[in-house]
């Protein structure tokens, strides 16, 4: 399998051999072995009191060593991805049971058919009936369905049909006669700005009410709906009642960051993901600590700036993880991050050469921005930098 090609920060040769978090030039992701177990764990129980399948997306990580963790000592589960590029590379690491959540096009159906006639599973996803249209035709030609799931607007947050849409069960209808009908799917998009448990537990049930209304609808025109699909992170973990759901998609949860943790769907201390930067300079009259991991390393994403407390480009902690108090990166250019002290903290004597870990905004956006993950496990003290166990790869999927 090959490994991605992002324009992020390349590992060097010594990446699989380093022995502790001091050795690997920086900056470079790490991810804590043991944190990516217990939030996993977490969802994993939540799916299974809810009474649904759980189908991780693999977006997050596009790592098929942490998808192991997964589904450890058993057979790969179901994923969701969201380009074909992944659905390619997991696919060869042998799954076989895989939903691409972005919407199809005509021109990538050729390599949804190839997929299928590999014996995957692969469903795609539309809301129109040019769509729908296009999947019809493509099925006709290769002589086998093409499982389609129609996406269900719930949020007004991105694309989708209204449940109510007199369009729906016309595309159903087309996707019937064709046999690709699979189901629906809804993602609750907005929940990324609800702000209170309260906020997150309504918009789980307007995200399950809006895909069962729509499944509903299907059933009564006589069209055959086997698969109910909804979820995110932060209403996969508010979600009370799931009756009429079949199953669970989030992603972001495998490692959690600070728009997670700002929304309270996390806690600081089930952040997997961060990023090593080493201090090059300082500016005194400004009160700056330069580093040499930028929007490179960390991405653009300022997703918390919209929350009550702005965390920046990142928080940022020491090598062991602890979060250094009121330190947080609040500029970046392409390969310089700046750190500042906020809310009267004491700027900390960080001299040149001196390693930290930088807790990113999107854990998405981050990981994308690196070839791989340095792995190492929290709950392994020892006096130094944090012992490297693995270099773990990522998969294709650009």
């Amino acid at each position: 399998m090959s490994p991605a090609t992002p324009a992020g920060p390349a590992p060097t040769p010594a990446s699989a051999a380093a022995r502790t978090l001091a050795d690997p030039d920086t900056p470079f992701a790490v991810v804590d072995i043991h944190r990516v177990r217990r939030n996993v764990e977490r969802l994993a129980a939540r799916a299974q009191r809810l009474g649904v399948t759980l189908r991780p997306h693999v977006k997050t990580a596009k790592s098929l060593d942490v998808a192991a963790l997964l589904h450890e000592g058993g057979p790969p589960c179901p994923v969701t991805v969201s380009t074909l590029a992944e659905a390619e590379a997991f696919a060869d690491g042998g799954y076989t049971d895989i939903t691409y959540a972005v919407g199809i096009d005509p021109h990538k159906l050729p390599r949804v058919v190839a997929l299928l006639r590999r014996g995957v599973t692969l469903r795609v996803l539309l809301d129109s009936a040019e769509q729908a249209d296009f999947v019809a035709e493509a099925s006709r030609r290769a002589g086998l369905p093409v499982p389609a799931q129609i996406e269900i607007d719930c949020d007004g947050h991105r694309g989708g049909l209204r449940p109510d849409a007199p369009a729906l069960t016309e595309i159903g209808r087309v996707l019937h006669e064709a046999g690709c009908l699979d189901g629906v799917l809804a993602h609750a998009g907005e929940s990324y700005f609800a702000r209170t448990a309260e906020e997150q537990r309504l918009a789980a049930g307007n995200e399950r009410d809006s895909a069962v209304a729509a499944a509903e609808r299907l059933r009564a025109a006589g069209l055959p709906v086997a698969t109910v699909s909804v979820g995110s992170t932060p209403t996969a973990h508010a979600a009370e009642d799931l009756t009429g759901v079949t199953e669970l998609r989030a992603g972001n949860y495998v490692f959690f960051d600070l728009v997670m943790a700002g929304l309270g769907v996390c806690r600081l201390d089930d952040l997997a993901l961060s990023v090593v930067v080493t201090v090059i300079g300082h500016r005194p009259e400004h009160g700056w600590i330069l580093t040499d991991g930028g929007w490179m390393a960390m991405s653009r994403d300022r997703g918390t700036a919209a929350q009550a407390q702005d965390q920046g480009y990142g928080l940022v902690a020491d090598l062991d993880g602890n979060p250094v108090p009121g330190l947080v990166m609040t500029t970046a250019s392409q390969e310089h991050g700046t750190l500042i002290a906020r809310d009267g903290a004491p700027l900390p004597d960080l001299p040149i050469g001196t390693r930290l870990r930088v807790l990113p905004n999107h854990a998405c956006a981050t990981a994308a921005q690196h070839h791989g993950y340095h792995v190492v496990d929290s709950t392994s003290a020892r006096a130094g930098a944090p012992v490297v166990q693995a270099f773990w790869g990522r998969v294709s999927g650009w």
